[in-house]
């Protein structure tokens, strides 16, 4: 019986192991949620855009120079703002969401790019990781500065719930921005992945890969910032937007938007949302660029 104990304990523990290599082997494939298909286009809100394909290269060992696909939504008024949209975790640009939010922020007067990683929507291969979506990010910024002629103090972030820490990431580099928008955001993978059912039978903290260690480097931002989050989020936990808002550096603004989900602040609030973004720019945006 004891042998018999002693190998049942031993199968179970090799079970175990088994399963925490393929949890820290196929994470990223639990984390992120690209779809391919293009299920709609700009024009499908009611704007003018422009295709645009963007050249990425990366410093990770096999990957080759990659394309990011976008839309660029120009602005009908001169000398106007422009917004880089990074979008979540799931999806592509072409999903409802993300085409409503372009709409607003271009109803601001601003011209948009949203552009999608490598991975999702038309843009190409590999499959996503972090360091591939900071690059991406870099890439549009680049696109933005170098073939729009965008200046980098006319430049203002949005970030959605993974977005928003691709935002953080890259607004901790570039301090002349004019600002950031981080909505519906987290603190760090690792605060969410402890969060999760995995962390009742796994250590996740020690599997983990991606970081987004958001909660660290808004203590670096010298950007303004306007974080966003819904107070009946089930997704990511309101309260994580009042830590980034507390830790961070620069100036900063929070909005806790009551009964509001992940996905529909703007739905809830209605004009208040576009009214509260408005008072961002004015209060900590232009009035910078104006100085």
């Amino acid at each position: 019986m004891l042998k018999l104990l002693i190998g049942c304990l031993g199968i179970s523990g090799l079970i175990y192991l088994a399963l925490c290599g393929w949890l820290w082997q196929r994470q990223r494939w639990l984390m992120y949620l690209p779809t391919l298909a293009i299920e709609a286009t700009p024009d499908a809100v009611g704007l003018f855009y422009e295709e645009v394909w963007i050249s990425v290269t990366s410093d990770q060992p096999g990957d080759q120079p990659g394309t990011l696909h976008g839309w660029w939504i120009p602005s009908e008024q001169p000398q106007s703002l422009t917004f880089l949209y990074l979008h979540g975790n799931a999806g592509n640009i072409s999903t409802s969401f993300n085409l409503d939010r372009i709409r607003h922020l271009h109803a601001l007067g601003a011209a948009v790019l949203m552009v999608d990683y490598r991975g999702y929507g038309l843009s190409s291969s590999p499959f996503p990781n972090e360091a591939r979506f900071y690059e991406d990010a870099q890439a549009a910024y680049q696109f933005l500065h170098q073939q729009k002629g965008v200046d980098p103090r006319h430049l203002v972030l949005y970030g959605h719930s993974l977005g928003g820490a691709i935002a953080i990431q890259l607004a901790s580099h570039r301090p002349q921005l004019a600002g950031l928008v981080v909505e519906s955001s987290f603190t760090s993978m690792e605060a969410m992945a402890t969060r999760s059912g995995y962390n009742r039978l796994f250590p996740v903290r020690w599997l983990l890969t991606q970081s987004f260690p958001s909660i660290t480097r808004v203590q670096q931002l010298q950007v303004p910032v306007f974080y966003l989050h819904g107070l009946a989020d089930l997704s990511v936990p309101a309260e994580m937007s009042q830590y980034l808002y507390e830790a961070t550096a620069s100036s900063r603004d929070l909005w806790l938007v009551p009964n509001a989900d992940h996905n529909d602040i703007a739905i809830l609030a209605g004009d208040e949302f576009e009214q509260r973004l408005s008072q961002f720019l004015s209060d900590h945006v232009l009035v910078n660029q104006a100085g």
